[in-house]
């Protein structure tokens, strides 16, 4: 069966807390796959066969998600494994949306997986609702809706974050402390709101980030100029780049250059995605 993938980003009030709504739906020709970080906290609510997601690149405790999961924010791959057919709709939230989306802190949820109905339960309804429909483009419509319905107003912090965030989008490299003073806190301040709001420190998100753009930018079927970009995005040299790479995707760069070739096309390419070639 085609791996069809559909993904929406929503605009508004939405869009600042909610990065984009998915539909998946397939078998990957693989049996399982590492999925590096991004800064977000991310919802699957399960349609189908059981997925198993393990945090913490395997080594952290398993989930088996029957009707649904919450993956919290995390700077090590999550290895993600389905038990057949893949069949999932799927929520990925803002660094700073967690709590607005979901009416949980993530802090707790760190390096975490946990049921999704059981920390947001609005999602048993949405899960029975989205059983009973077929077209891809209307259960996605329905999560928008059901979203924009149930957020929970922004607590304190929130708005300053978000700025933070944007500041830490534009230079992963930046100086948190002197960060904290263009948005008027000390650093500590900084430290302990951006953790309660987005899950994470300042420099653990800035570190997610600048591999997260990173990948976006790299060409698998192409010569790939390590060197040049560590420069251009700020790492000390090619040994601190390959560090965090095998940090943040479990594996070295050659190693994922292999694995994307070896199972996508051009066409397909996955940013964050690691295959299991085994």
């Amino acid at each position: 069966m085609e791996f069809v993938f559909q993904t929406r980003s929503p605009d508004g009030v939405l869009g600042r807390f909610v990065e984009s709504v998915f539909y998946a739906r397939g078998r990957i020709e693989y049996r399982r796959e590492r999925i590096a970080p991004t800064g977000s906290t991310v919802a699957g609510i399960v349609l189908g066969a059981p997925i198993r997601q393990t945090p913490d690149d395997g080594a952290g405790p398993m989930f088996e998600a029957g009707t649904g999961f919450l993956i919290g924010p995390h700077d090590r791959p999550i290895v993600n494994e389905p038990l057949a057919e893949t069949y999932c709709v799927g929520i990925v939230t803002t660094p700073v949306g967690c709590r607005v989306v979901f009416g949980v802190d993530p802090a707790p949820l760190r390096g975490r997986v946990v049921d999704l109905t059981a920390a947001w339960p609005a999602a048993a309804d949405l899960r029975e609702r989205l059983l009973a429909m077929s077209d891809p483009a209307s259960m996605l419509d329905l999560v928008g809706q059901t979203l924009a319905a149930t957020l929970d107003p922004p607590t304190p912090g929130v708005d300053r974050c978000a700025r933070a965030v944007r500041a830490l989008e534009d230079d992963p490299a930046c100086n948190i402390g002197e960060l904290a003073k263009r948005l008027g806190v000390t650093h500590g301040h900084l430290d302990r709101e951006f953790t309660r709001v987005v899950g994470v420190s300042p420099r653990t998100l800035a570190r997610t980030l600048r591999v997260r753009t990173l990948l976006e930018n790299i060409d698998v079927y192409g010569q790939i100029a390590w060197v040049r970009l560590a420069a251009e995005l700020g790492w000390f040299d090619q040994a601190h780049l390959i560090r965090d790479f095998k940090r943040h995707t479990g594996v070295t760069p050659s190693q994922y250059q292999a694995a994307q070739r070896d199972r996508f096309r051009p066409e397909e390419a996955a940013p964050g995605f690691v295959p299991d070639t085994t």
